[in-house]
């Protein structure tokens, strides 16, 4: 399971979103799948939204942005 801060977006979708994620110690996966698990509680501090029907990960809001997906 992922903590809060261990993943973060490639970017490597159109426009800059993130067709993948790299979770720190297991690579990268793809955004469908780590959507999936996140929706299934495998991964803490983290939720989905769901935008023109495809789901994204997010991290849970704080007062911090160094744990947020996309730190840009």
């Amino acid at each position: 399971m992922a903590k809060k801060g261990s993943i973060s977006g490639n970017g490597d979708g159109k426009d800059g979103g993130n067709d993948s994620y790299t979770v720190r110690g297991r690579g990268v996966v793809d955004r469908k799948t780590l959507a999936r698990e996140v929706d299934q509680g495998k991964h803490d501090g983290y939720h989905t939204v769901e935008i023109d029907g495809e789901k994204w990960v997010r991290s849970n809001p704080d007062s911090k942005t160094s744990d947020n997906i996309n730190r840009d």
